[in-house]
């Protein structure tokens, strides 16, 4: 008789993970979304923000469901600036008027804790560039309500992936969750679907 598989518990809310996770044939047991304070610290890059986050949410929800916990936590940012989830078409049109004719980075960090407690952890950068948005492209952009909820305003898997001219890295890691980063830490800590 086999043993049973200890669960997996996603610790995020978002449906773009779970659908990310599916895409790989993996369907978590359990959803538990961490609420954790999310604001930079002194000094902090972007990257290390992104890492730190996925790291102390898979820390806060492996302490009371124990497990496989993983998460993940994207940082948007152009320089050193983290351009944060745009919760309203205002905020997304500031993020696009930032991001619109140069270059940003999107940092993912994505944990793992196994059932014995150890943590594993990648961060995964990817580099992108938009076109020269017009007033009219940023407005419709804002009026469609896809940028909201998303780091930096913007979803690559909406209508924002038409003003994308260049894309080094992770294409799944700037929807939340880069994919083979993903089932390489889920495979080194021994989980199997």
């Amino acid at each position: 008789m086999m043993a049973e598989r200890a669960p997996l518990i996603l610790a995020s809310a978002s449906p773009r993970r779970r659908d990310l996770l599916a895409q790989i044939g993996i369907v978590p047991d359990h959803i538990a979304a961490a609420d954790l304070d999310e604001t930079p610290l002194k000094m902090e890059t972007p990257a290390q923000l992104a890492l730190r986050l996925a790291v102390s949410k898979a820390q806060a929800v492996s302490a009371s469901m124990p497990g496989y916990v993983l998460a993940a936590d994207t940082v948007v940012c152009v320089g050193r600036r983290v351009l944060d989830k745009a919760e309203t078409a205002a905020e997304v049109i500031t993020c696009l008027k930032q991001l619109s004719g140069r270059g940003h980075r999107v940092y993912t960090g994505v944990a793992i804790v196994d059932p014995s407690g150890k943590m594993s952890s990648r961060l995964v950068e990817t580099r992108l560039a938009f076109k020269r948005l017009s007033e009219a492209e940023i407005a419709a952009y804002a009026a469609s309500d896809e940028g909201i909820g998303k780091a930096g305003g913007y979803a690559i898997q909406g209508l924002a992936g038409a003003y994308v001219i260049q894309l080094v890295g992770s294409y799944t890691g700037v929807m939340g969750l880069p994919l083979y980063e993903t089932k390489c830490l889920l495979d080194g800590a021994g989980y199997a679907p």
